[in-house]
């Protein structure tokens, strides 16, 4: 629990809710400077409830990051829908993201109608404004603003910042007076074994196709710290549903898991400012999106 601040100082929880892909994951980094959720140009990125911590001189806001709302299939689908809906209930304001370039669809409105049911107060970010001539925002903000009460409609460009500063400070604005509810050099609750899970499935989205980047799940096996070496050593099992799978993440001669592995390797070493050797084993587990047991273990 953080400690008492004068008065006027605010806290509170903030949801960011949208489709796949709307840009939940870049608005948070964004938000808070530094990155602590993935980003691929791949919908249904995250998985799991991010939360991140944003210190203010007036505030603190706390953001979750959540896996986009989508008609979902597999029961790993259905987790990941589930974990977002369920943030509605734990916050005190909702952030939700459109596209400005794609402003209508099932997803939306699937939102739209949780929206009304919660009965939390929203802000309404229009995301991606730099893919839209800003005579299009007009149409969207109005169409908008009569589908729901929106506290406010505020257009962004998560990638490029525009706008998101603007949003956090009507953020703050609304959210109740009270005190840190976090010690404030922390950004985030997550611990590393799971960020560092999250930066090589990252790498995954991005270097493989099709149906590899949604079977695929990272298991941290050891995260040792060798202190007198300035060294982490982390091995990690990458999990994939079919043999075939597997030779697609391993690649010729191992090249792509190799590649994997460098990429993955950098941005860890950044994250925990010590060198780290990584290694990667695949593994196949069948079906494991839609096994209750495997979901539970992965943490789903």
């Amino acid at each position: 629990m953080g400690e008492e601040k004068g008065p006027g100082f605010k806290s509170g929880f903030v949801s960011l809710i949208g489709r796949p892909n709307a840009g939940k994951s870049t608005l948070l980094n964004r938000l808070l400077g530094e990155k602590i959720a993935i980003i691929s140009p791949r919908p249904q990125t995250t998985r799991n409830r991010i939360l991140g911590i944003k210190n203010l001189p007036a505030g603190q806001v706390i953001f979750l990051d959540t896996p986009g709302v989508h008609h979902s299939r597999t029961r790993l689908n259905k987790s990941m829908v589930r974990t977002a809906l369920a943030t509605l209930d734990e916050v005190d304001l909702v952030c939700f993201l459109i596209e400005a370039d794609r402003p209508e669809n099932d997803e939306n409105d699937l939102i739209l109608k949780n929206l009304k049911r919660a009965g939390k107060p929203v802000v309404l970010a229009i995301n991606k404004i730099d893919l839209v001539p800003r005579a299009e925002l007009l149409p969207v903000i109005g169409r908008y603003s009569q589908l729901f009460p929106f506290r406010e409609i505020i257009p962004i460009s998560a990638l490029s910042g525009d706008g998101v500063e603007i949003l956090a400070e009507e953020i703050l604005r609304m959210l109740p007076e009270g005190p840190p509810l976090f010690p404030e050099d922390m950004v985030t609750d997550q611990t590393e074994r799971f960020l560092v899970s999250e930066f090589i499935r990252e790498k995954i989205l991005h270097r493989t196709r099709e149906e590899i980047p949604y079977a695929a799940a990272v298991v941290i096996e050891e995260f040792k710290e060798k202190e007198e070496k300035n060294l982490v050593v982390i091995r990690a099992t990458i999990l994939v549903e079919r043999d075939s799978q597997k030779g697609i993440l391993i690649g010729e001669k191992g090249r792509t898991l190799k590649e994997i592995g460098r990429l993955a390797r950098e941005e860890i070493e950044s994250l925990l400012g010590t060198k780290v050797f990584l290694e990667l084993w695949v593994k196949v587990e069948k079906n494991w999106r839609d096994d209750p047991r495997a979901l539970r273990r992965l943490g789903y």
